[in-house]
């Protein structure tokens, strides 16, 4: 190499490195980021502490990592560039076959993580015994487990089975099968194949297996005519693996909206909602259309069960929310809670509300890692 060309090489990447720098510079700082569904670093704020201890420098590398200009073109292409030698692995999500992304299921990380686990299902076993009124719970199986068999040769996972065997030998609450019912359907399209949830499909499945655990008669599959509402779905799966050149996902309804009226409730404050919330499918987080999203409560008052259906209370994580309109046909109201929005005694809201049964349902990911469940050892006052 000779002097002139060395130099040509570091002036030619100088300038692009001036370029990039200029870049970042002019483009307006963004708050979120649609395609990876996630708030993004802002500026931290400079200060004697924070330079003294670090602080703000570690926050500024994440700010300028977060914000770096055509970040999600950077991140589609470095997934690319991996896929093509030959890592079917990305940002903790699998790249399986018949272009399908699954989520790695990790083992606790600690002994924190452990005790966690065990508190969560001593709450469950809990609220059993603070209310005169059933308490079911269920645990559902991610497409980690049902869908093993597309997962990469020899890739890593821990076994959310053992968890849902935990669940089934808890003595106070009623344990309600959901993994039976998924497996025997496993087959069908009953995840979708960019997102962590399952489709209306397999909340069908499960929404058949609850009912029939809770002595009740589900409505047959053949009884529901699906409508399609989108089918441009990129889910969080896709968001976070860096992976762009799959398919999108297709949404569907089975309920008609009519079924019910919805309420919100956010600090007590009452708003209407509904089944669909339709909006959400012009937003990238189209399974929000469900329900319209995270609500800490929603109320869902049915205009199809038979007259004098009781009430039901459904402690829940967000794969209920695409559940929960095949439940008006068998319940007067459905009251959805999540507690990491709603943190109340759930023993005295079943009190107050003469809930007549109370559904615990979590898909097992979330069960193992939530902070939250401490709601539902809460006594009543």
């Amino acid at each position: 190499m000779t002097k002139k060309y060395a130099i040509f090489i570091t002036c030619l990447f100088a300038a692009f490195l001036g370029v990039f720098a200029v870049a970042n510079a002019v483009t307006p700082t963004k708050e979120f980021s649609p395609m990876e569904n996630r708030a993004l670093a802002q500026m931290p704020e400079l200060t004697a502490d924070s330079l003294s201890t670090g602080a703000f420098m570690s926050g500024f590398e994440t700010f300028v990592t977060d914000q770096f200009v055509l970040r999600d073109e950077w991140i589609a292409l470095k997934a690319g560039a991996e896929y093509a030698s030959g890592k079917r692995e990305n940002n903790g999500v699998y790249i399986c076959d018949e272009h399908t992304l699954i989520s790695r299921f990790d083992p606790p990380a600690n002994d924190r993580a452990k005790k966690r686990i065990d508190d969560n299902f001593g709450y469950v076993e809990k609220l059993a015994g603070l209310t005169d009124a059933p308490v079911y719970f269920s645990l559902i199986p991610g497409k980690v487990s049902v869908w093993a068999d597309l997962l990469p040769d020899g890739a890593p996972n821990d076994d959310e089975g053992q968890y849902i065997a935990r669940g089934a030998a808890l003595q106070g609450p009623k344990w309600l099968d959901t993994n039976t019912a998924l497996n025997a359907h496993k087959d069908e399209a009953i995840y979708y194949r960019t997102d962590h949830h399952w489709t209306t499909l397999g909340a069908y499945y499960a929404y058949a297996a609850l009912m029939e655990g809770m002595g009740r008669t589900p409505k047959a599959l053949s009884e529901f005519d699906p409508t399609v509402a989108s089918d441009q779905f990129f889910g969080t799966t896709f968001s976070s693996s860096g992976v762009r050149w799959l398919e999108p996902d297709t949404i569907e309804f089975y309920v008609p909206q009519s079924a019910a009226t919805v309420t919100n409730y956010f600090d007590d404050n009452p708003t209407e909602g509904q089944l669909y919330d339709m909006s959400k499918l012009e937003e990238k987080d189209k399974y929000a259309a469900f329900l319209g999203g995270n609500k800490p409560l929603t109320v869902v008052k049915s205009n199809v069960a038979p007259e004098g259906a009781p009430k039901l209370m459904l402690i829940r994580d967000s794969y209920a929310d695409s559940l929960a309109p095949f439940l008006c046909y068998h319940f007067s109201e459905i009251h959805l809670v999540d507690p990491r929005y709603y943190k109340t005694s759930m023993a005295q809201y079943v009190k107050d509300n003469a809930i007549d049964e109370v559904l615990v349902l979590y898909s097992v990911s979330n069960f193992v890692k939530d902070g939250n469940l401490f709601v539902l050892g809460m006594a009543a006052k």
